[in-house]
């Protein structure tokens, strides 16, 4: 039976962590990398026997990594410290660790909250590659959203884990202006051009791909809110590429003589 490491870091996640750690209490072992939280996060971890360690924040790719290679066996889950293995996917984990992995990773379909509830079971869920053999791959360097890397064969889990991450609107529109605008010094970085048409036509197929196919219609007025929610995320990544275009161009040239400089994001 292969043995399990699961790894998380953390910020001032009191909220949520306990019912992340409850989920998995059963590995092996817990590796917890705090970004030196001021409340209650290290008590929790303590009750759970987690080995924990510090580090200042140095990006999610790289904290994640170093979370990671805090670990000590070769199968490891990856958890957001506000989420949680449902019952049904704590079974199939075990099972697949007590039978004999047969892939080098597995992808895993993540159930949302949405703002006063659970997304309904039978909208699509996106699947996440969460529970792999750690020396077949690492974390992706992506200064937003990173995700391991596997060379080798994946397979999928189908009972969900959980995610809490996004108990009302006002902490809705604060990650996606936050996420935004982390994403424009990536999307630099790959030559991506600044083009406003995208701006106009790509949100509301994003919108119709979130609210109709990807079956948010089922969640009700929970699920029409984070499908535009959701639009306005594409509408502001690009957005916010393009003003960093014009802003490279022409600097504070369009303003009236004696304007104040602007004032960039950093």
């Amino acid at each position: 039976m292969e043995k399990l490491s699961v790894f998380i870091t953390t910020f001032n996640n009191a909220r949520t962590l306990r019912a992340c750690l409850e989920s998995v209490k059963w590995a092996d072992e817990i590796v917890l990398l705090d970004s030196f939280s001021t409340d209650a996060s290290l008590d929790i971890a303590r009750e759970y026997g987690c080995h924990i360690f510090q580090h200042a924040f140095l990006g999610y790719g790289k904290q994640k990594q170093m979370a990671l290679d805090k670990t000590s066996h070769r199968w490891v889950l990856l958890l957001d410290a506000d989420e949680a293995l449902s019952p049904e996917l704590q079974r199939h984990v075990q099972l697949v660790l007590r039978e004999g992995p047969q892939a080098d990773g597995y992808e895993l379909p993540r159930q949302e909250q949405m703002f006063w509830r659970m997304a309904d079971a039978r909208s699509r869920m996106n699947y996440f590659l969460r529970f792999f053999d750690k020396t077949k791959g690492r974390m992706s360097d992506m200064p937003i959203h990173a995700a391991p890397k596997v060379i080798g064969t994946l397979r999928q889990l189908h009972a969900p884990f959980y995610h809490y991450g996004e108990v009302s609107v006002h902490e809705k529109v604060d990650k996606v202006n936050a996420y935004s605008t982390g994403l424009v010094a990536d999307k630099v970085a790959q030559g991506r051009s600044a083009n406003p048409w995208v701006m106009v036509f790509y949100p509301p197929l994003f919108f119709l791909r979130i609210y109709f196919f990807k079956r948010n219609f089922l969640n009700g007025w929970a699920g029409f809110i984070a499908a535009v929610a959701s639009a306005f995320y594409v509408f502001l990544k690009y957005a916010k590429l393009y003003e960093h275009a014009r802003r490279a161009k022409y600097g504070d040239s369009l303003l009236p003589p004696g304007s104040p400089p602007s004032r960039l994001e950093k």
